[in-house]
């Protein structure tokens, strides 16, 4: 009976040993990795044991007991979140328990700006290595994600909202592209679309013009102006003559060379606007939520024309007699001076 007891007091004691040494180590900064960084993927449905070992094996912790030891004391053992993390330097295992109990998983930011098409944004997307960019614009080509609010829709063109979008490292082309899908639905939410079914308009409509507004001013207080241009063209017939949709229509058939001449002014394509009245066939960029605003809601203004002043602005007009005083004193006159 004296031995057990002798032997129980023994494993009692290095128990408390081997805890006491655990427990020293939770507190203490570890790197175990060369570099500046490393990236540990935590699985759905891993527990505290496996996550452990990933973890040491990567260097961030020095060992699976000690990263227990540090879940149990931080009771976040329910808490440990799936996702890539990131870790730069030394740290602690409870600092590391705790950083997958708040599921701070390493993200990347993306920026689409307002105006591009598939085919930039899908640049844009190989650009910050993410994927193929042929990857994106396959992902783009499936219209499923706003077949209820445009039906007509080919592909999601125009549809793809514009902003900054934070991803994993190993994002997939169809999870940002039904991201973007869906911030578009956000975005042009009940109000807008009520807005649009009182005044005539389907949302493919309102899209494709505001994709036209997009294209030609960047400027925020231009935006409903050069909106009511073109839907005062609307209004009596006249063509909108919007070159973004002449360029567009070559880019389409691969023959726009950087430079748009007379010549592609005639080009054969629904979407030039030169040779065809009314709307193009959809959106040749992605509008942000100003110009979708402007085509709602535009300037009550009779302007029915624009030049643009070479700075970024435009200068409007009522009739072509002043309009095309507009055009020599901005364009004819400006460039003439320039070559002086």
């Amino acid at each position: 009976m004296r031995r057990l007891v002798i032997l129980l007091v023994a494993v009692a004691a290095l128990a408390a040993a081997v805890a006491g040494f655990y427990y020293a180590r939770v507190d203490e900064r570890y790197q175990g990795f060369g570099g500046t960084e490393q990236f540990v993927e935590v699985s759905p449905g891993s527990g505290s044991r496996a996550i452990g070992r990933a973890l040491a094996h990567a260097g961030v912790v020095r060992d699976e007991l000690t990263f227990r030891m540090a879940v149990y004391l931080t009771g976040t053992a329910r808490e440990l979140k799936a996702g890539e993390y990131r870790f730069a330097g030394p740290s602690s295992p409870k600092d590391v328990a705790r950083k997958l109990a708040r599921g701070a998983v390493y993200l990347r930011p993306v920026t689409f700006p307002e105006g591009l098409t598939v085919k930039e944004m899908a640049r844009v997307f190989e650009s910050r290595g993410f994927g193929a960019a042929q990857a994106f614009v396959l992902a783009a080509s499936d219209p499923a994600a706003l077949r209820a609010l445009d039906p007509a829709a080919n592909d999601l063109e125009g549809y793809l909202f514009p902003e900054t979008y934070n991803l994993a490292r190993r994002a997939e082309a169809r999870t940002l592209v039904g991201l973007m899908a869906a911030r578009f639905l956000e975005v042009f939410d009940d109000r807008l679309r009520t807005e649009a079914q009182s005044q005539g308009w389907s949302v493919r409509e309102v899209a494709t013009l505001a994709s036209l507004v997009e294209k030609e001013t960047a400027q925020p207080e231009e935006r409903p102006i050069v909106a009511a241009v073109y839907l005062n063209r609307l209004r009596i017939g006249m063509g909108l003559q919007c070159d973004p949709t002449v360029i567009y229509a070559l880019e389409r058939a691969g023959k726009y060379t950087g430079n748009l001449t007379r010549q592609d002014l005639r080009f054969d394509s629904p979407y030039n606007t030169y040779r065809y009245a009314g709307l193009p066939p959809g959106p040749i960029a992605a509008p942000g939520k100003a110009s979708l605003e402007a085509v709602l809601r535009p300037a009550k203004v009779d302007y029915l024309y624009f030049v643009s002043r070479n700075d970024g602005s435009h200068v409007f007009a009522t009739t072509l007699a002043e309009h095309n005083r507009n055009v020599k004193a901005w364009q004819k006159d400006f460039f003439k001076k320039g070559t002086r």
